[in-house]
This record gives C-alpha cells, structure tokens and sequence, in this order.
C-alpha cells in the first residue's frame, strides 16, 4: 500500500494534468454547441461501428443455426410445390374438374461424410428412420440429384452416389423427353454419361439433362446437368452423351430427401402384376 502512495505521489503531477485537461474538454463540449454536437456524433459513429462489428460476430456463429433453418423451410416449400403433387382427373369431368394429391414430401440433412474419388462413392446423412427416412429414396439439392439412400440407422443413412458404378438414372433430353440411362464411369467427378439416346434428335451442347417420369426413385424433372460432348455409336443409331453434372459433389453440405408417398402402392401393384 505504501508503495502505491510512493507511486502516486511520484507521477501527482502528471496524473493532475491529466485531470485537468479531462475537466477543460468537459467544459468545452458542455459549453459550446459545435463542439457539443461534433463530440456526440463521432461518439455515435464510434459506437454504432462497435455494434455493427459485434452484430456481424454473432451473425457469424448463428450461420449454422440459419442455414438449418433455410432447409427446412425450403424442404417445405417444395413439399407444397405443384410438382410435388400428382394429377387425378376423374372420367366424368376430364376438362373443368382436376384436383392435386400430394405425392411428394421433402426432408433436409446434412452431409457428415462423403467421397468423390473412389470408384464407388457414398455419403452419410444425419438422417435416420427417426426421422423417417427409408431405403431407395432420392436426395437431391437446389442444384440437382445427388443419390439415393441405400442403408438406414436410427439417425443416420448412407447414400449411394451417383459417383457409383452401382447407380443407373433414368434420365432425359428436356427438350425433346428423349429418354437414356446416366451412369458414371469412373474418373471426373463432375461429369457422367448418359447412353442410348436415339440419333433422330438434333443434339447440342449444352441441352438440359433432367430426370425423367420413369425414374423408380426420382421425381420427374429434376436438374441433373448439360450436355459437355457427345459421340455416335459405330452403327450410328444411339449417342452417347458426356453430361456435366449441375451439382458440385465436391462441396456439397447440404441435402433434400425426397419422400414418395404413393411409392408402396405402386411398389406392391407392380409385385402383384409380375407374380399373376
């Protein structure tokens, strides 16, 4: 304590210069209107960059919690999209009467683990049949198709990539609904082929590949890329396609799982049709 009067009595001088200075701005912000107002709007300025850097700081660490929130609004949306929903005309008024019955229903995940550069890829969702999730259900992004579920846990699935040997999409031309099958042969991850494609069309580079209505597992119509290059067969009668896929699987943190409602009831019409 004696050391500390020591101290203070050494610097008294200029710890009163200090005081003094501090009580003359006082006086003279308090007692001149320009100055007044100069100090309180550097003051404003001063504090409202504090509040924006904080601001910007737990804007940043609630990113996780927001895009979790995006998805599952988006999940939402387009479980109530038109294209979720499947037509039923009845006979009696084929032209005035047409009503929606939701087939679709959508479940967003996120990525926990994934490959690119095998020739068999997977990824692993933090999705399980908790969550509703089964096999053979397809997941897509805003950008296009990614998979489909191949082994399901309590929280957790895996997902068959369309980086696989093992996956094969039915896919088309959306310009012209020419049909084909998407594979993958290994190699470049951001291009697949798309094989037996008729020659009659007047093909392009960059025509649009999407799913079509004969997918088992995808809805019709989803993005799946464009068309990079494309060869004839020897015999001249089938293409075969180089498709740029529209998602980058690279970086991909973030899924839709699509849920077929009326899938069962089509799965179980069509065993009984093969057993008659």
């Amino acid at each position: 304590m004696r050391n500390l009067f020591r101290l203070f009595w050494k610097y008294s001088n200029w710890v009163l210069f200090i005081l003094l200075e501090v009580f003359c701005f006082y006086l003279i912000f308090n007692n001149n209107s320009f100055q007044k107002a100069r100090w309180i709007n550097s003051s404003n300025t001063f504090a409202g960059n504090v509040f924006t850097t904080v601001n910007s700081i737990k804007e940043y660490f609630a990113l996780k919690e927001a895009n979790q929130l995006l998805s599952e609004e988006n999940a939402l949306l387009r479980s109530q999209s038109l294209g979720s929903y499947a037509k039923y005309i009845t006979t009696q008024t084929l032209v005035k009467d047409t009503f929606l019955k939701q087939q679709y229903t959508y479940i967003p995940a996120d990525v926990v683990n994934s490959s690119i550069n095998r020739r068999n890829n997977y990824l692993t969702l933090n999705r399980g049949y908790l969550q509703g999730i089964k096999s053979d259900m397809a997941v897509i992004t805003s950008n296009g198709i990614v998979g489909y579920t191949k082994d399901v846990s309590a929280n957790f699935c895996t997902v068959l990539s369309i980086l696989n040997k093992d996956a094969k999409i039915s896919a088309k031309i959306k310009r012209f609904d020419e049909l084909g099958s998407l594979i993958w042969e290994g190699g470049d991850y951001r291009y697949g082929l798309m094989q037996d494609v008729g020659t009659h069309i007047e093909l392009l580079r960059g025509d649009t590949i999407v799913t079509s209505n004969f997918s088992d597992i995808f809805p019709s119509n989803i993005m799946i890329g464009t068309v990079a290059s494309f060869t004839k067969s020897e015999r001249g009668d089938f293409f075969t396609i180089k498709v740029k896929y529209s998602c980058n699987l690279k970086n991909i943190t973030h899924v839709y799982l699509v849920n077929d409602i009326l899938r069962p009831e089509k799965k179980i019409l069509e065993e009984r049709s093969q057993h008659d």
